[in-house]
């Protein structure tokens, strides 16, 4: 085979942007713009009242609204936010789970209205996408769930029967392991993990029955995944070629599919944003390519779409052009570099081989783990996955402080010139709109306003009583969104029906430090006396306000407390302040921790410290933690908060440290 030969190159990925904020209008400039640099695809980022199903004037998404993606509340947003994007046209994907229904729906709708000569049938003949809808993992990791697990499969479920029957080319479902490893998974867990959660969906398509057999090849050619790369790019290459390996095993026996195309095991990815550093966030971009080049550099196990986080997520929300930054990379590999010229580099490297074999064998043993439980459902249910992700998740923290595991810039070659990129920390991100919610709030009251409710009323009602019966709820939810039904009213309507869902935390049984060493030795004995002064045992409460449901961090500290001696009160993600503030109170704490990473902290932790001063308990000191800029934190010490952590206090031990001086101080014990 020639390299000159230009017949022999290969088609490059589906290049994306993770990208979404502020607003429909402001989003939509956003695409495209990103689109007219080179991008060949949309990668749409949804709020977090949108992904977890409130509207906008819900008291949960005070301060989230517009924070960590784009708020679509009702068809007109979603007719805002492609304005001058011809959907069937466009290959979009979209990061939504528990509410993928109805996203999928509203995209539909929009694309029937810009192309009214159109059959809705034909139209939907013609829509190119994915919806990520794996809720599995949200129990695990993300938190954006609504409903149980049972309920959840069978939405899942009446999408992907809908998708196969009247939208071939779209993806229902991105079985997605990316944020297995956020929250610590290795890679024979993210393997086993994930696989064993797209057995449980195609066991519950064929149990469901609203595809024939003969189609069903059909539903396992659509599955697609989206991975996760982090900077062992060795080690990631060896994962995605072992990924391949176990979908063929599994889609072979046990679903017996006999077409190659349709075992293909396809998959989009991000590459790893955990290991993103605040210290020298210059690095990050080197990190990027490294993970980038795990899963591009094998053909055989290459990804079908890439898209790239910027080198300033660390710090905040990405700017414009940190993320054609991101574009550049992808698009100097594919067109500058040779990558594409070559069959797969590594067939008959007996490093490699070796490597997926021992991956390949590791996840297998944990599948029939999971199996034996009942399957990835029950493994969520009984909370052992869970307990497992923030098990290894305390391993590699410790790894970091002990400095077994290299962060550079973070545990080793710290010393470093002023960079030029971060000389101006505020201007080196972009600040979410501040009046993002109230545009919101307006757009919803507007919406409400012009619709006909009557219509609303009976698409609500016919959804209710569908969701109690095995019908497909695809076609309620597509009149509804033409009826103009909210997001909130989808959502609640199917609460009410389906009821709500809290996962375990895994934090109770999870493992922490396997050697606690000298620092955290000392550490004990501090809280062991602070707490003999004052009465008892230290009691830190560790709280999740919002709906941010990155609870990684806030597991991570409610362990490692543990482990430090403090009896910790944790709840888990999506509460209110006042439900907080509510069991500061009931369980007499001395402290109280505070995790947010979407944005939220200026409007959620004044809120906590007004409801505290109300209940009389203003003296407990209060810690933030998170994704928070220099001159916000310098804003909430100014408003009382006691302490501020953020991404480069990695050492859990140290901050462990910082509560117990933080609780002495408040209690006046040392003079």
């Amino acid at each position: 085979m020639s390299a000159e030969d230009p017949q022999v190159k290969d088609r490059p990925w589906v290049m994306r942007t993770y990208a979404g904020h502020s607003s429909a209008v402001e989003s939509n400039k956003l695409y495209r713009g990103n689109l007219a640099k080179g991008q060949t695809g949309l990668s749409v980022a949804f709020d977090l009242p949108t992904q977890t199903g409130y509207d906008p004037d819900s008291p949960l998404s005070r301060g989230e609204v517009g924070k960590v993606g784009v708020p679509i509340q009702h068809l007109g947003e979603m007719r805002k936010l492609f304005a001058d994007i011809p959907l069937t046209d466009m290959n979009t994907s979209m990061t939504i789970n528990a509410t993928a229904m109805w996203l999928l729906a509203l995209y539909q709708v929009t694309a029937e209205e810009q192309n009214p000569d159109l059959s809705a049938e034909e139209v939907a003949a013609q829509l190119a996408g994915t919806t990520q809808n794996d809720i599995i993992k949200e129990y695990l990791s993300r938190g954006t769930y609504v409903f149980p697990p049972q309920a959840s499969l069978r939405l899942i479920s009446d999408m992907i029967a809908y998708t196969v029957h009247q939208i071939p080319k779209w993806n229902p479902i991105n079985i997605c392991s990316y944020h297995l490893q956020e929250a610590g998974a290795t890679p024979t867990q993210e393997l086993a993990y994930a696989l064993t959660t797209a057995i449980a969906v195609l066991d519950a398509v064929k149990d469901a029955g609203q595809v024939d057999e003969k189609d069903f090849e059909q539903v396992v050619g659509r599955i697609s995944f989206f991975v996760n790369a982090g900077v062992r790019f060795i080690e990631e290459t060896c994962k995605m070629r072992a990924f391949v390996q176990l979908w063929d095993e599994i889609t072979t026996e046990r679903y017996g599919v006999k077409d190659p195309k349709m075992r293909r095991f396809r998959y989009g990815v991000q590459v790893n944003s955990l290991g993103l550093t605040e210290a020298q966030p210059e690095n990050n971009v080197q990190r990027i390519v490294l993970e980038m080049l795990g899963v591009t550099l094998s053909k055989n196990a290459r990804a079908r779409a890439v898209q790239l986080p910027a080198w300033n997520e660390a710090l905040g929300l990405p700017r414009p052009w940190d993320q054609q930054w991101s574009l550049r990379l992808q698009q100097v590999l594919a067109f500058e570099s040779d990558l594409l010229e070559y069959e797969d580099i590594f067939d008959g490297s007996h490093v490699i081989e070796a490597k997926v074999a021992q991956l390949v064998t590791d996840a297998r043993a944990e599948m029939d783990r999971v199996q034996a439980m009942g399957g990835a459902v029950a493994a969520v249910e009984s909370g052992y996955m869970k307990q497992e992700l923030v098990s290894s998740h305390a391993a590699r923290r410790a790894r970091i402080e002990n400095g077994t595991d290299v962060v550079v810039g973070v545990n080793k070659f710290e010393t470093t010139a002023v960079s030029p990129l971060t000389a101006d920390l505020d201007g080196a991100i972009q600040t979410a709109d501040p009046e993002a919610e109230r545009t919101a709030l307006d757009s919803l009251s507007s919406w409400k306003a012009e619709r006909d409710q009557a219509a609303v009323d009976a698409a609500l009602e016919k959804l209710a009583a569908d969701a109690k019966t095995e019908t497909n709820l695809m076609t309620a939810t597509l009149a509804a969104a033409r009826a103009g039904v909210t997001t909130g009213e989808w959502a609640g309507t199917l609460r009410e029906v389906f009821g709500e869902f809290r996962a375990p935390t895994g934090v109770a049984g999870a493992v922490g430090v396997a050697e606690a060493g000298s620092e955290l030795t000392k550490v004990r004995e501090s809280v062991r006396a602070t707490g003999e002064e004052l009465g008892g045992r230290l009691r830190l409460l560790v709280g999740k306000p919002g709906l941010d449901g990155h609870s990684n961090g806030a597991e991570q500290v409610a362990v490692r407390a543990r482990d430090a001696g403090f009896e910790v009160v944790y709840q888990g993600i999506r509460l209110t302040p006042e439900q907080i503030v509510a069991a500061a109170v009931a369980e007499d704490v001395h402290c109280i921790g505070l995790s947010i990473l979407s944005g939220s902290h200026m409007e959620l932790v004044p809120d906590v410290l007004d409801l505290m001063k109300a209940q009389g308990i203003s003296d407990i000191p209060v810690i933030v933690g998170g994704i928070i800029p220099d001159s916000d934190g310098k804003k909430l010490v100014e408003l009382g908060v006691a302490m501020v952590f953020t991404p480069k206090d990695f050492s859990l031990t140290q901050a462990m440290a910082g509560i117990v001086d933080v609780i002495r101080r408040a209690n006046a014990l040392d003079g």
